[in-house]
């Protein structure tokens, strides 16, 4: 009888072992963080370095982790509740979205000290970096993004919007930026060259989160969190083309380029993978995390998918990182 439960666990643990060896995400290991308490928000990375920016929320500071050790190197503090984070590569600076006084801070890549602060507005939050251009865009207040110019360190302009912004990403190839706005249940779209707001499409849906823009089909993909669905709209008329079923409480996604795949990050203890080659965008895979591990990070440099994992009574704060394996049909 025990040689036979024996030859049973053996073989569980076996076919366990071949299933991760065969997932499409394959958790490689685990940075710890110390002692971050709360929320952890989002993430940036500084390829030349290899360092990975964690925005501690909760804990007022952003952790700074080289990625040639997997140790925490060093901690920014003085910080207000930061949400979002860019790091500007011509400029070696890292911008720092402070939702609790409504302030970016700029730092110094290679010092880490804070070279200025400018104020924005209240719940400042999304960061993107616009390379080609110059320009960091910052989402705030009840309904703007700044545009700050990262060489002068200065804001530029003020795009305005009807609602306070989410996630928002911008497309080279239209020169617009397009924006999750759940109070509105919409999505607004901005002209750069106009510098306004010129459309909106509605969503039918107020819990439109993360977003990320899939250029193959010219898709704007949204993840909503009530209910969890990923709807995917027309980048020319805003037509909803797929909608289907998602991981809960979503709040970062990204699209592989190199193996045609979405990863969304969500806050229910999972990641789902998507198939962007597909019209129908069907689930690939659904890979456990933890509860609370909304926030995510794909560097397609690296080939790595980092979450952001917060303290939990069975899990310690860390980076879980994840690499993404050979193709794997679709459920």
């Amino acid at each position: 009888m025990r040689a036979t439960l024996t030859l049973a666990v053996i073989g569980v643990l076996l076919s366990t072992a071949v299933f991760a060896e065969n997932a499409i995400l394959r958790l490689e290991k685990k940075i710890p963080l110390g002692e971050v308490r709360g929320r952890i928000d989002h993430l940036a990375v500084d390829l030349k370095r290899n360092r990975l920016f964690v925005a501690e929320l909760e804990n007022d500071t952003v952790g700074v982790v080289d990625l040639n050790t997997d140790k925490v190197m060093q901690v920014i503090s003085g910080l207000k509740n930061p949400q979002g984070v860019g790091y500007h590569a011509a400029t070696d600076t890292l911008f720092v979205a402070n939702g609790g006084d409504g302030t970016v801070a700029i730092i110094g890549g290679g010092s880490y000290r804070q070279i200025t602060r400018l104020p924005l507005g209240a719940d400042a939050d999304n960061v993107r970096i616009d390379a080609a251009g110059g320009q960091v865009l910052v989402g705030y207040g009840e309904g703007a993004l700044a545009s700050i110019d990262g060489l002068r360190q200065v804001k530029t302009q003020d795009i305005k919007l009807k609602a306070h912004p989410e996630s928002f990403q911008i497309d080279p190839v239209s020169n617009r930026i397009f924006v999750n706005e759940p109070t509105n249940e919409a999505i607004a779209v901005i002209d750069r060259a106009l510098g306004k707001q010129v459309a909106a499409w509605p969503t039918g849906n107020g819990s439109n989160f993360p977003m990320a823009l899939n250029q193959r089909a010219r898709h704007v993909l949204v993840a909503f969190r009530k209910p969890a669905k990923l709807g995917a709209f027309s980048m020319e008329t805003g037509a909803i083309v797929v909608n289907v079923d998602l991981c809960g409480d979503a709040d970062d996604m990204f699209i592989d380029e190199k193996r045609h795949r979405l990863y969304v990050s969500c806050g229910d203890g999972s990641v789902d993978v998507f198939d962007t080659q597909q019209p129908s965008y069907p689930r690939m895979e659904r890979v456990a995390s933890v509860a609370g591990a909304r926030t995510s990070l794909f560097v397609p440099e690296l080939d790595r998918l980092f979450v952001a994992v917060r303290a939990t009574l069975s899990e310690r704060p860390a980076i879980w990182v994840f690499r993404p394996n050979a193709e794997k049909k679709a459920e």
